[in-house]
C-alpha cells in the first residue's frame, strides 16, 4: 500500500455491505445484478445518475459472432489484428467465446436490439471487423437501450444505490485487504458529505479518462476517478499510454472544448466515405478495409490530410444514404448534426478525432481482480489485455459485459468477510490541486500527448505537468484548494496524466493509438510489451516493461516476468528497485 489518500474530512456515515460496485454502466450493473441474484448484499455507488455513465452514449453497438458463418475465431482474429500485438489471447479467447451467450443474457435481462423482417438480430459491420457482428438497438442508440435495460432491472431487483456520489480512496484492513471506499455525496438526498461504504470485496466500473485532453467523446464525470484511486491504493496499471482517439467526431470549430458528438463507425459501417474538401477518397489504397480500417489508422490518415491540406477537419460523406435511411439508422446522429447546424442528408460532415476510449487502465487477471486483494476492476477503467495496443470497434461493451459476470462469479466464490478498515491511519493527505488547473491540464496533454506525439512534446508535456504536481504541494501549505468534488477531479486528473505521459515517454515506438512522430515505426523486439505503473509513496510513478507480449500474472507481489525500468527523467519516472 502507498499510503496516499486525498485530502477529505473523515466519514460521516457509513452503510455495510458485502460488495460496493463503484459505476453504473454496463460493467458495473452487470457485476451488481449477479452478486445481487447471488445473495450478496450488493450497494451502487455511481458519479451521478444510474442512467448517466459512459455506456449510455455507445452509438455502434455491441460486437459478438452471433450471424450465420461467423466464428468466436475469426472475432479473435480481427481483435488481435486491431491490437497490433500486444494483446492477450488468453483473454480475446475468453471474450469472444463467452461474448455470445452474455449477449443473450442481456437480452433475457431486458435490452432489445433490432431485428430484420425475419426476426433475427440485425447486425453491421465496423472498422477492423471483417464479418457484419455489431448488433445494435435503435438504430445508433445501443448503449441508452443497454443502460435502459440494466438500470430497469437494477430497480425491480430494489438494490442499494447511492447517486451523485464521487468515490474517494479505498479502504483497507490491518492485513491491506480491501475493505470498502470512501466517497463523497453531492446535494441532499439519503446521504450527504464524505461517507464509507464498508466491503471486503470492491469493483470499479468507474469508465473511462478522457476528460484529461481538451476534446472527448467522454462525458464530463469521465476524470479518470478509478485509475486515481487504484494507484493511491497500490495497484498496477498498463498500458495507459494507449488513448484511442476515435476518428469521426463532430468538428464544432477550432478551441471547442469538453464532450463533443460522435459520429458512429456504423456510419462508415453503412457505406459513408471520408473525403477532403474536394470530394475525394482519401482511405481507398490505404488499408485492403479503406474507411473500415482500425481506429488508429483511420485516425492516422485524417490527421495527415488534416495537415497536408492545412485545415483542423476532413469530411464524412454519407449523403447518398438517402432521408429515409438517416432517419430510421442513426436518428441520434443526424439530431447532433443538424443541432449543430450540419444537415448530413444534404452535405458532408465536418469530422476530426478526439480523445475516445482508454485501451489501457487497471491490470486485472480473467477474474478482474486487480494487485490489491480484494479490489476488483471491469469495463474501460480495467485492462483485462483484450484490446492491446488499440481496441476493435464494439468490443467495450462486450468486455463490460463478459468480466463483470466473471468478477461476479468469483467474489460468489470467495465470499470474503469484512476486516476493520484503517481509515484514519494513514500518513499525511495527498495535496489537492486548484480545480482552475484543469483546463491547464487538458490543454497540456492535448499539445503533448495528442493524437501525435514525440519525445519533444511529451518531455514538455511532463515538465509542464510536474509543475503543476509541485504548485499543488506548496498551495497545500497555503491552504488554497479546499476539499470538494472540483479539487478532486483535477488531482484525479493530474495524477493519471502524470502516468499516461509517463508511459508514452517510455514507448519509443509507434503501435496501435500510440503514434509517435520521431519513432515512426513499429519495433516488435523492443516493444511487443507491456509497461506496467505503480505509484511510490512519494507520488512518483514507476515503470517495469513485460519480458514477452503475454500480460503476466496478476498477484500482490511483483510479477517474475517483468524487468526493470531505467530511469527515464527524475521528475518523471523513478526507477523500479
Amino acid at each position: 500500500m502507498t499510503g496516499i489518500r486525498l485530502t477529505a474530512p473523515a466519514p460521516g456515515w457509513s452503510i455495510d455491505a458485502d460488495v460496493v460496485v463503484v459505476g453504473s454502466g454496463v460493467a458495473g450493473l452487470t457485476t451488481a445484478l449477479r452478486c445481487a441474484a447471488a445473495g450478496l448484499a450488493t450497494v451502487v455507488v455511481t458519479k451521478a445518475r444510474l442512467d448517466d455513465g459512459s455506456t449510455r452514449w455507445a452509438q455502434g453497438g455491441i460486437a459478438a459472432a452471433l450471424g450465420d458463418g461467423d466464428t468466436p475465431e475469426q472475432h479473435l482474429a480481427d481483435t488481435l489484428v486491431a491490437g497490433a500485438g500486444l494483446c492477450d489471447e488468453a483473454a480475446v479467447r475468453t471474450l469472444v467465446t463467452e461474448g455470445p451467450d452474455a449477449v443473450r443474457r442481456l437480452i433475457e435481462t431486458g435490452a432489445t436490439f433490432d431485428t430484420t423482417d425475419s426476426g433475427d438480430i440485425a447486425l453491421t459491420r465496423e472498422g477492423g471487423h471483417h464479418r457484419r457482428r455489431i448488433a445494435h438497438a435503435g438504430g445508433d442508440a445501443t448503449g441508452a437501450e443497454i443502460s435502459r435495460a440494466l438500470v430497469e432491472a437494477v430497480r425491480e431487483a430494489a438494490l442499494h444505490t447511492v447517486e451523485n456520489a464521487l468515490v474517494l480512496d479505498l479502504l483497507t484492513d490491518a492485513e491491506g485487504r480491501t475493505a470498502g471506499v470512501t466517497l463523497h455525496v453531492m446535494g441532499e438526498g439519503q446521504h450527504d458529505g464524505v461517507g464509507a461504504v464498508r466491503a471486503p470485496a470492491v469493483v470499479l466500473a468507474t469508465g473511462g479518462m478522457g476528460q484529461v485532453f481538451s476534446a472527448t467523446t467522454n462525458p464530463a464525470v469521465s476524470t479518470g476517478d478509478g485509475v486515481a484511486l487504484a494507484l493511491r491504493a497500490g495497484a498496477e496499471v498498463s498500458d495507459l499510454e494507449f488513448v484511442q482517439f476515435h476518428p469521426t467526431v463532430l468538428f464544432l470549430g477550432a478551441g471547442s472544448e469538453g464532450q463533443q458528438p460522435l459520429v458512429s463507425e456504423a456510419v462508415r459501417g453503412e457505406g459513408a466515405h471520408l473525403v477532403d474538401a474536394s470530394g475525394t477518397r482519401f482511405m481507398a489504397g490505404q488499408h485492403e478495409l479503406a474507411e473500415l480500417a482500425p481506429r488508429d489508422i483511420v485516425a492516422k490518415a485524417i490527421t495527415r490530410q488534416m495537415e497536408l491540406h492545412g485545415t483542423e477537419h476532413m469530411y464524412l460523406d454519407a449523403r447518398h444514404f438517402g432521408a429515409e435511411m438517416w432517419e430510421q439508422r442513426f436518428p441520434t446522429i443526424l439530431a447532433a448534426c443538424r443541432a449543430h447546424g450540419i444537415d448530413p442528408i444534404t452535405e458532408p460532415i465536418p469530422v476530426a478525432p478526439a480523445a475516445h476510449y482508454a485501451s489501457g487502465g487497471i491490470r486485472t487477471d480473467l477474474r478482474g481482480r486487480t494487485t490489491v486483494p480484494g479490489l476488483y476492476a471491469c469495463g474501460e477503467v480495467a485492462c483485462t489485455g483484450v484490446h492491446g495496443a488499440n481496441r476493435l470497434a464494439s468490443n467495450s461493451l462486450l468486455e463490460g459485459l463478459v468480466f463483470a459476470e466473471r468478477i461476479a462469479a468469483d467474489i460468489v466464490e470467495d465470499r470474503p468477510s469484512a476486516g476493520a478498515a484503517t481509515v484514519g491511519t494513514f500518513p499525511a493527505p495527498s495535496p489537492l490541486l486548484d480545480p482552475e488547473a484543469r483546463g491547464t491540464i487538458q490543454r497540456i496533454m492535448t499539445r503533448g500527448a495528442g493524437v501525435l506525439r514525440s519525445a519533444e512534446s511529451l518531455a514538455a508535456a511532463a515538465e509542464e505537468l510536474e509543475a503543476l504536481h509541485n504548485t499543488a504541494a506548496e498551495a497545500a501549505e497555503a491552504k488554497v484548494a479546499v476539499p470538494g468534488v472540483e479539487a478532486w477531479e483535477a488531482t484525479n486528473l493530474l495524477l493519471v496524466s502524470r502516468v499516461l505521459v509517463a508511459a508514452a515517454r517510455r514507448r519509443e515506438e509507434t503501435r496501435g493509438c500510440h503514434w509517435r512522430e520521431d519513432r515512426p515505426e513499429r519495433d516488435d523486439e523492443n516493444w511487443r510489451r507491456h509497461l506496467v505503473v505503480r505509484l511510490t509513496p512519494e507520488r512518483r510513478p514507476v515503470l517495469r516493461r513485460t519480458r514477452t507480449e503475454a500480460f503476466g500474472p496478476v498477484r500482490p507481489t511483483q510479477a517474475p516476468d517483468c524487468a526493470a525500468a531505467p530511469l527515464i527523467h527524475p521528475a518523471d519516472v523513478t526507477e523500479e528497485p
